[in-house]
């Protein structure tokens, strides 16, 4: 245990914490670039706009652009976002939350991305 912890320490000093594939947690010491701007596509009926995010490969970070997600009833996506903790940054990564209204038109955008967020008239 000793030398995982002494491991993250000395890894922690050049950037970053290098974690296993897959692991949840990302935090590193350098603060990501302002979010690109992107041109959202109309809505598609059964599906939620995952907004684009930076992500941390290779010791630097590397935009994602946004994509349609298959919808799930019941559930509100809540987009990757970085949280400056402690002079670190941490990565919350994406999920599914049950239950929310951020999406009150239910036209799969959520109402910060949405122009008209409250549109009774649409398909």
């Amino acid at each position: 245990m000793k030398h995982l912890l002494l491991a993250a320490l000395v890894a922690g000093s050049f950037g970053s914490i290098p974690l296993p594939a897959g692991a949840d947690v990302v935090v590193v010491q350098t603060a990501p670039p302002p979010p690109r701007a992107e041109r959202i596509p109309a809505p598609r009926r059964g599906y939620v706009w995952a907004p684009g995010h930076w992500e941390w490969r290779g010791g630097h970070h590397v935009w994602v652009n946004g994509s349609w997600m298959r919808e799930r009833r019941g559930y509100v996506y809540h987009a990757p976002t970085w949280v400056e903790r402690d002079g670190r940054w941490v990565m919350e990564r994406g999920t599914w939350v049950r239950g929310g209204g951020r999406d009150r038109d239910g036209d799969g955008v959520p109402n910060r991305y949405d122009a008209r967020p409250n549109n009774p008239n649409r398909s």
